[in-house]
């Protein structure tokens, strides 16, 4: 089901981990409203990237799925308002992470992920966004300057 014009529902949930491990990872009906909402920031996401295609890692966790990949536990992923993903055609996924923070998105937090691919977050609906970014990597994490 589409749920913007270049993202749909399956998409934003695929799991290849979830699959290996027999896991349902399908989304709540009560978390519509937020992949939506993700679907929509991603679209945003998109613009930034020249209109490039995003290739998506990791949408919506289950709380299972999110306890076996090291999610920390109060994921946005596990609300449907994160993504990781990646972007080829437009660069590496640090380029892709600075073309997000120079812009004027309204997102929730930007991470840098052991230089493999951008993490975008956005607040619930109707909050204030912290616009915070990060960079993770083996050493841990620290605030991107």
């Amino acid at each position: 089901m589409n749920l913007t014009d270049h993202f749909t529902i399956e998409e934003l949930t695929a799991s290849e981990t979830a699959a290996r491990h027999g896991i349902d990872n399908s989304a709540p009906i009560a978390l519509d409203a937020n992949l939506r909402h993700l679907a929509g920031g991603l679209e945003a996401v998109r613009v930034i990237l020249d209109n490039q295609p995003i290739h998506v890692n990791s949408g919506y966790r289950c709380p299972d799925l999110n306890k076996l990949v090291g999610g920390q536990p109060h994921s946005a992923h596990l609300m449907g308002l994160a993504a990781d993903f990646i972007c080829p055609s437009f660069g590496t996924p640090r380029e892709i992470c600075q073309a997000v923070l120079r812009s004027e998105l309204n997102y929730e937090q930007v991470i840098l992920e052991f230089d493999s691919w951008c993490h975008v977050a956005f607040a619930t609906l109707g909050r204030i966004s912290k616009r915070e970014a990060l960079i993770i990597n083996r050493d841990g994490v620290s605030v991107w300057v």
